[in-house]
């Protein structure tokens, strides 16, 4: 458990580092305040180093759980430790820098790859809670009791059901954007990119999908129990 507080201050200094990139985006494309709909104008070359960006801090974050254990099971939880932290104290210090949101259902653009993820703050934050509490159980019991926990294939399937209905609620408004504009159909004709600019100006989130959330956390936390019952069973 020691190995949790280095990372803890790892993660936090990102989630502080991640903030304050945010703020100077948002000071160039939002001087009047982050809000949507989003600014369909922004060059190619910064969303290309947005995304190199984002897929730079994963690998970091993956590092950590790398370096932190010594098999898979406990390189994710530390990972996911890591993850977890890093997107709470991001809100932090957003909040610190910019005393935004100002409230838990304020909407964000929350990742760009492969397109972008919006929803209320609270939804991320949910998801960062449970990476902690899966993370920090993991590792508590096998270091309390001994016991590793491993899922079964059930499990896992439980797991990655889950987290692609989450994924799905975050992504669902920009899938239907782009399918019914249809920028990815090449059957249909090609959309230029004053086209999806348009698109883009015009939404605006108004409803998120709470249900299809919270079905998915049940069934990862469904799995994650169902893991600890079993493997106490044979302990």
């Amino acid at each position: 458990m020691k190995k949790f507080i280095p990372i803890t201050i790892f993660a936090i200094a990102m989630g502080f580092l991640e903030a304050a990139v945010v703020v100077y985006l948002r000071q160039i494309y939002y001087p009047a305040g982050f809000s949507f709909p989003l600014n369909p104008y922004i060059q190619k070359n910064i969303l290309l180093i947005e995304w190199i960006r984002e897929i730079s801090t994963i690998i970091m974050l993956g590092c950590v759980g790398i370096v932190a254990a010594e098999n898979f099971i406990k390189r994710l939880c530390y990972f996911l430790f890591a993850f977890g932290v890093w997107d709470i104290f991001y809100y932090v210090g957003l909040k610190i820098f910019l005393n935004w949101p100002q409230s838990f259902l304020a909407w964000d653009l929350l990742f760009l790859i492969p397109l972008p993820w919006v929803g209320p703050v609270l939804a991320p934050v949910v998801c960062s809670i449970t990476m902690l509490f899966l993370a920090v159980s993991t590792i508590f019991v096998d270091e309390k009791y001994g016991v590793l926990l491993k899922g079964k294939f059930i499990d896992w399937l439980l797991v990655i059901l889950g987290s692609f209905i989450i994924y799905a609620t975050f992504t669902i408004d920009f899938t239907k954007l782009i399918i019914t504009g249809g920028f990815i159909t090449k059957f249909s004709a090609l959309a230029t990119d004053q086209e999806f600019a348009k698109a883009v100006s015009l939404y605006k989130p108004e409803k998120f999908s709470w249900f299809p959330f919270i079905i998915g956390e049940f069934l990862i936390l469904i799995s994650f129990f169902k893991v600890w019952y079993e493997n106490r069973m044979v302990k």
